[in-house]
């Protein structure tokens, strides 16, 4: 795949509007009233359910406040919430995993929040009472990830993991500088985050994988480079670049970050040059939206075989696997359902104390989801999309099916961004920065409003 990124300066401003990051199809913003039931169900039919099992685990647990985040979290200091949780976490696990007897895990993922917020007993407890309910594959095969903060690791607590059967390690940096460090408070060193990576390293991680954002407060063209440099010095396995996305009407906390503080567009925009320029320098392979991977890393593997897949934790190698999600908020793709547990934990706990999923929202996928999911799913993940490989799977004519979409895409052809010859659509050098923008077109739910309320911009 050709890894080269035009940068077209006049289309990024025309193209730079609100859409999805597409981690699912339908989004989040589809998902009614859904009830356990309907869960059970989905888990009795699903077509992968002689397969193994994606685990996902939430931990929203947060020792201090980052003023840009917008994930679902719990900022305290106080532990014993931590040990309700995990009490409770144990009740979902009890229920849930009785309905996948037999099934093996072989990815796992713990997110957050902090699950490093959790003591070293309280991380072994709650991976005894997964491995009670549930086989792993061997650590050759299997992909078992957690988020750390480096704030809250050492060496010792890094073997712990590891014994723990953690071979993955994913870790926010976001950004070294100083004065940007203090304005979203989150201060992080360099020394620190050096130490902590390589100690995974001397013992035995597989993958490490680290998160920058662009676009915070008194970020600089400079100062971002002397970061990236940073980074790459530490040579992480992969490297997802964010572009921070204020709404402070959405998350509460971003009202901390003054507008005026922010870079400008055009600033930003240079600063996502250099990411592009910087990291193809220095060996990194683009995979697509935001991430980048050395070329021996399972990730560019999988772009180059053309098996990467995409789910809620962002681009990923293990296709056809149904997906688990335990805690608030976690979101389930089992068959052709999503569902997602509630988010406050007061319901979380009356749901669970009751002897019940704690299961509150979700969709079912129909026939037309299945083949708009699939034409965004080669488009993200591949940049190319053969009419054939949809036509033999969902017996349809894709130019009749998809008409009104070919011609909302002429204007994209004309720009450049996709050149559509017979039987394919492919993504062009130039279009590739524009790939929410062309999955928008496939996608029969979103508008303007929602867009605009709901999502950050494209690029």
């Amino acid at each position: 795949m050709d890894q080269v990124i035009t940068f077209d300066n006049e289309l990024i401003q025309r193209y730079n509007v609100h859409g999805p990051r597409y981690t699912s199809y339908p989004t989040a913003l589809q998902f009614g009233d859904f009830h356990p039931e309907q869960l059970k169900d989905a888990v009795a039919n699903s077509p992968l359910k002689h397969r193994d099992l994606s685990l996902y685990v939430h931990l929203p647990f947060c020792a201090t406040l980052c003023y840009y985040c917008a994930c679902n979290k719990i900022v305290t200091r106080k532990r014993e919430p931590v040990i309700e949780y995990l009490h409770l976490l144990e009740k979902e696990l009890d229920l849930a995993a009785s309905l996948f007897k037999g099934r093996v895990i072989s990815q796992l993922h713990w997110g957050g929040g902090t699950p490093t917020f959790l003591e070293d007993e309280q991380i072994s407890s709650l991976m005894r009472a997964i491995r009670n309910h549930f086989e792993f594959r061997n650590d050759a095969i299997g992909e078992f990830s957690i988020e750390i903060d480096p704030r809250t690791v050492d060496a010792d607590r890094i073997a712990h993991l590891r014994g723990e059967g953690f071979n993955r390690l994913s870790l926010g940096i976001q950004d070294f500088t100083p004065e940007v460090q203090k304005a979203v408070n989150r201060i992080q060193s360099y020394d620190d985050t050096r130490d902590v990576i390589k100690a995974a390293r001397l013992c035995g991680f597989r993958s490490i994988s680290v998160d920058l954002i662009y676009g915070l407060p008194f970020q600089t063209y400079t100062s971002f480079k002397n970061t990236l440099n940073q980074v790459v010095s530490l040579r992480p396995d992969r490297i997802s670049i964010y572009n921070y996305a204020h709404m402070p009407a959405r998350f509460p906390s971003q009202k901390r970050i003054l507008i005026s503080d922010l870079p400008k567009p055009e600033e930003k925009l240079h600063i996502l040059e250099l990411c592009i320029e910087l990291l193809s320098a220095n060996g990194y392979v683009s995979i697509g939206m935001d991430h980048f991977a050395l070329p021996d890393d399972e990730l560019a593997i999988a772009q180059r075989e053309g098996t990467l897949q995409r789910n809620f934790q962002g681009y990923s190698t293990f296709a056809d696997c149904d997906l688990l999600a335990l805690g608030i908020t976690g979101i389930s793709h089992i068959g052709n359902t999503y569902s997602q547990n509630v988010k406050e934990i007061d319901d979380y706990r009356q749901r669970l104390l009751a002897g019940k999923l704690p299961v509150e929202k979700g969709t079912v996928i129909d026939d037309d989801d299945q083949i708009r999911k699939q034409v965004i799913s080669e488009l993200i993940c591949n940049f190319k999309l053969r009419f054939s490989t949809l036509e033999k799977k969902f017996d349809i004519v894709f130019s009749d099916y998809f008409a009104d979409e070919m011609f909302s895409l002429e204007t994209m052809i004309d720009d450049g961004l996709i050149v559509a010859e017979t039987g394919t659509i492919t993504v062009t050098s130039k279009g590739r920065l524009f790939i929410r923008n062309i999955c928008m077109v496939f996608d029969r739910y979103i508008t303007k409003t929602t867009s605009e309320n709901r999502f950050s911009k494209a690029i």
